[in-house]
């Protein structure tokens, strides 16, 4: 079910509407009487008892036409907190025959700052649906009409929704199937983002043999689709200042190529592009809110398959910087096309710092679950950066270790690298390990191993099943907070 969400100026008492007050968490009531009849509060007051006390969200019936919502609200509330009982809010009634509320944000306390904004937020990721090939949609819209002096901003009302547009469009490309969203049309509908003021740039094949990017290449090769480098950019200020770098992994369908997976859950590998699809996100929101900063996405598209040119075990390519790389496993390719999207983006933009995304190992499934996305970094400030930020999302990411003793296992008798570690363990390290030899000019740089969070079978306190569109919030609040 759909969230529109209006901002009015009435607060009438005679209101037949659904609404929606917010009390402290002792439902303590008194707040009230400016805003409902004295019966309607005589009502209330007389039916709130020690059970509703330990609700977050009660609804009184006060006639056939007309509910009370009552939602209740701690002194000291997160932001993050904020959205979650948001995101509560629209799941206890998108299943009910309540479709349309007033919220009257003039029962907020003085004291909690920011809340509705969060508050709605939470409630709109919450409501995303794919259902774009049903051949049935959902045609029911619940109305939320915002009402008081606590409304948010005009500032905040095009922040928040420029960062929904962000995660609603990575998780609508996350969502779409190989046979639809191969390299081909993914770059096509980048190129379509112009129109929001950034700047695309696609490099094709041809443009790409030219450049030597021979590690992304060899990954596409057994494809009938094309493999692309595309780059957005972002200039939010008119200084010259070295912009900030994203890096996302864009392989559209991952079958191992000759390395070939197991057919059981190879149809998720639809999802092997979501560390794309958030740099595409992230940048999308950067332009929508025009945020003051200068800003750079890079991702690379491919598709990897098995095929009478693909790429084989035991093969040699060298690579956009230069060092030469041995495929061992053809199906650990995302560090492949990492590889020359990064020197490239080191080279091109000289930024202030490098973030890359990708679902790169199941191994850090096996560390960190769903919790936690895996953080690798060369520089002590970006990880503390991203660290605080994720908290304040509840994107969170975990430090995992890197070190000079971890090269051995990549190191090949035959080339400059491998792309696996044959020795067994560490697995999510030795690839950010090898993703480390392409940052060649010390660039502050993380990775960020995404393959527990780009989505969810069963959902999360924000979404309700599929892809997630994590790490979109996580980076604009890292660009928000530390570098605008």
């Amino acid at each position: 079910m759909s969230v529109q969400i209006n901002y009015k100026i009435s607060n009438s008492k005679k209101n037949s509407e659904n609404v929606v007050f917010f009390v402290d968490d002792k439902f303590r009531t008194s707040s009230l009487k400016k805003y409902i009849s004295i019966t309607e509060y005589s009502y209330i007051s007389d039916l709130v008892n020690v059970d509703d006390k330990k609700k977050e969200i009660i609804t009184y019936d006060i006639s056939s036409k007309k509910k009370i919502v009552l939602v209740s609200i701690k002194e000291k509330t997160s932001n993050s907190a904020a959205e979650n009982l948001g995101a509560m809010f629209y799941k206890q009634f998108k299943n009910s025959a309540l479709n349309n509320f007033t919220i009257n944000t003039d029962t907020l306390s003085k004291n909690i700052k920011n809340f509705i904004p969060h508050f709605l937020h939470g409630l709109k990721l919450k409501s995303y649906i794919f259902e774009k090939y049903k051949s049935k949609k959902q045609k029911e819209k619940i109305i939320i009409n915002v009402i008081g002096k606590n409304k948010p901003s005009t500032i905040d009302q095009i922040k928040f929704r420029a960062i929904e547009e962000g995660i609603f469009y990575a998780r609508d490309l996350v969502s779409e199937p190989g046979n639809i969203l191969h390299p081909d049309e993914y770059a096509k509908r980048l190129s379509a983002l112009k129109k929001i003021g950034l700047k695309i740039t696609i490099y094709d094949e041809k443009k790409l043999k030219k450049l030597g990017m021979n590690t992304l290449l060899g990954v596409g090769q057994g494809s009938i689709r094309g493999s692309y480098l595309v780059t957005m950019e972002w200039k939010g200020i008119k200084s010259n200042s070295k912009p900030l770098a994203f890096v996302g992994k864009g392989v559209c369908f991952d079958t191992g190529g000759i390395s070939l997976k197991p057919a059981k859950f190879m149809e998720d590998m639809t999802y092997d592009m979501a560390g794309s699809a958030t740099v595409v996100g992230l940048m999308k929101s950067l332009a929508l809110r025009k945020a003051k900063v200068n800003a750079v996405g890079v991702v690379g598209l491919v598709e990897n398959m098995p095929g009478g040119n693909a790429q084989r075990p035991g093969d040699i390519v060298k690579s956009y910087s230069g060092k030469t790389v041995e495929i061992l496993n053809t199906d650990a390719e995302g560090r492949l096309v990492l590889a020359d999207a990064l020197t490239f983006t080191e080279e091109k933009y000289k930024p202030k710092f490098i973030v890359d995304l990708a679902t790169l190992t199941g191994a850090i499934i096996v560390s960190l679950g769903s919790e936690y996305a895996g953080l690798f970094s060369n520089d002590d400030k970006l990880s503390n950066q991203l660290i605080d930020v994720g908290e304040k999302t509840e994107e969170k990411v975990w430090r995992m270790p890197l070190n000079k003793n971890f090269d051995k296992l990549i190191d090949s008798k035959n080339a400059d690298m491998q792309n696996i570690n044959y020795v067994g363990g560490a697995g999510s390290t030795t690839a950010a390990q090898f993703l480390q030899r392409f940052i060649l000019n010390k660039t502050p740089w993380a990775h960020l191993d995404i393959a527990g969070m780009a989505f969810s079978k069963y959902g999360g306190a924000l979404n309700s099943g599929g892809a997630t569109g994590y790490g979109v919030r996580l980076l604009n609040k890292l660009v928000e907070d530390y570098y605008e």
